[in-house]
């Protein structure tokens, strides 16, 4: 049978794709001196162009197989059954996230920092060791143009990552997605060895994990004879579990719990966090983890769907040690970027509730906790990358104090994306939680939402505390400042605060989207 493209429905990964290699091409025989306005234009418009027909195919409700053998786009909640890119509701939606993350991710990446206190500033800046490349650093920003081919590339693979429908396919997405963002990690200016040595950490880790998912994907063919998800699933629904289909399913799982940061498979997250760049952090913390659940969801709700009484007491055990791990481990940090890395880590665990509620309920409050936790997540790394010392990044907690003083706005701010991640009322991480807490307690895992809620009281404790700080104590450190940021930054920020207010205040037309979106298809 000829295998058939719906070039329409791939519109968006392929534009990214390509993007990038034009992108390449750019760096390679452009003049240094125009690199960076040509890369913004090409960056910005490729994101836009990609979300238009994201947003396009999802309002429109094509859904089915968009590579395969005969595959067709069809109805919304229609199922079939071939094919290596499944396009859906689900899938199209997680598609719309990612581009609208890379669009305020590629905002900040793009920051060119203002000086603060003038010439004064510069001047203690530029008495630091170091290359007078490395020092410029303070007051241009990001350099480096070549970061633009690798965002691109990454933001493609993540695109192709929760729409994969086959493991090959996905491992394919996984690899394309995490090369690049292993590269970008080592790219700081200032703390290069900090940088580099979490680059190594990632890259390292990541190839474990990687090797992980390949060997758990050959035991599933070996016990299936198929790669495709839909197959796969027709087949353990037909046959006994043995021994080599749980160990593949736990093999893959380990490959794609590493990749969203859930414990124990969390230990690169906070030397990459306090490692690389801000910017890029705050781009992979929310992209990835978007895309990694994506993967996760998928693969779990079509092709384990039929395990899922095999699978729920190793997703408990996993959630339940992520939660409290992530919550008391942030209370013992000192760094901001390791306080937000451990945080991270204990949300990965509240996304884990959809998951193991294995219901539609349980998948689409599990897409709304990932919206809402994106641009929060953006949101707090921007404020974060905004406060400086002639060293650079302020990151340590006795820096921000008396900050609510110095910049009010700023501080509030920061103020509102903690509430939010800690799950007050009127802010998004309020919403999402109760969400998807309801949809565990549907599932039948009140046990794991009674552990859920007390992690979050002890997630509350070191967000207040970062807040008393910021307005409750004197400043300790006195050359501490805010940087007065570009319109990058500015409007990356506005961004966030709109959505961390709106989905706090009026949720219901993103719940109602992804209640729409429906199921994943086979």
């Amino acid at each position: 049978m000829t295998p058939t493209i719906e070039y329409g429905a791939l519109a968006p990964i392929s534009i990214v794709m390509s993007a990038g290699v034009i992108s390449i091409l750019l760096e390679a025989f452009l003049p240094r001196t125009v690199r960076r306005p040509v890369q913004l234009v090409l960056v910005f418009s490729t994101l836009a162009l990609a979300l238009f027909y994201a947003v396009l195919n999802l309002m429109s409700g094509k859904a089915g197989s968009a590579m395969g053998q005969g595959g067709q786009l069809r109805g919304l909640r229609q199922l079939v059954s071939s094919g290596s890119v499944a396009i859906d509701g689900p899938g199209l939606f997680l598609q719309v996230t990612i581009l609208l993350v890379a669009v305020v991710g590629a905002l900040l990446i793009a920051e060119r920092g203002i000086d603060p206190q003038g010439d004064a500033f510069a001047a203690r800046a530029s008495a630091l060791p170091g290359s007078e490349d490395e020092r410029q650093f303070t007051n241009q920003g990001w350099l480096q143009t070549e970061i633009w081919p690798l965002f691109l590339f990454a933001v493609g693979g993540m695109l192709l990552f929760p729409v994969s429908n086959d493991l090959l396919t996905m491992f394919v997405a996984l690899e394309v997605l995490s090369l690049p963002l292993y590269l970008l990690a080592s790219m700081a200016r200032r703390r290069r060895l900090l940088s580099q040595e979490a680059a190594l950490k990632y890259f390292v880790l990541g190839a474990f994990s990687s090797a992980f998912f390949l060997f758990g994907a050959a035991l599933i063919y070996a016990a299936t004879g198929s790669m495709t998800f839909g197959e796969i699933s027709t087949a353990l629904g037909n046959s006994s579990h043995d021994g080599i289909v749980l160990a593949g399913v736990g093999l893959i799982a380990v490959g794609l719990l590493f990749k969203v940061g859930a414990a124990p498979f969390h230990q690169w997250t906070p030397d990459v966090y306090q490692g690389a760049p801000t910017p890029l952090v705050a781009f992979m913390a929310a992209a990835t983890k978007v895309a990694a659940f994506g993967a996760l969801l998928r693969i779990f709700y079509v092709a384990f769907g039929t395990l899922r009484w095999d699978w729920r007491p190793m997703m408990w055990a996993v959630a339940i040690v992520t939660m409290l791990l992530g919550s008391l481990l942030a209370v013992t940090q000192t760094d901001i970027k390791r306080m937000l890395a451990y945080s991270s880590v204990a949300h990965s665990g509240f996304v884990l509730l959809g998951i193991i509620a294995a219901s539609q309920a349980g998948l689409a409050t599990s897409l709304f906790y990932l919206f809402a936790y994106s641009f929060t997540t953006l949101g707090s790394f921007a404020i974060v990358s905004l406060v400086r010392d002639p060293s650079g990044e302020a990151t340590h907690l006795s820096s921000w104090a008396g900050l609510g003083k110095k910049s009010p706005l700023v501080a509030g701010i920061f103020a509102l994306f903690l509430l939010s991640l800690a799950g007050i009322p009127l802010t998004s991480g309020f919403t999402a939680k109760f969400a998807v807490f309801g949809a565990a307690i549907e599932g039948g895992a009140t046990a794991l939402v009674i552990t859920a809620v007390i992690s979050s009281a002890i997630a509350a404790f070191f967000y207040a505390r970062v807040i008393v700080l910021m307005f409750f104590s004197e400043a300790v450190a006195e050359d501490v400042a805010v940087v007065v940021p570009s319109a990058f930054t500015k409007i990356a920020i506005a961004v966030s605060v709109a959505f961390t207010l709106l989905l706090g205040i009026l949720p219901e037309q993103v719940l109602e989207a992804v209640s729409n979106a429906g199921l994943f298809v086979r």
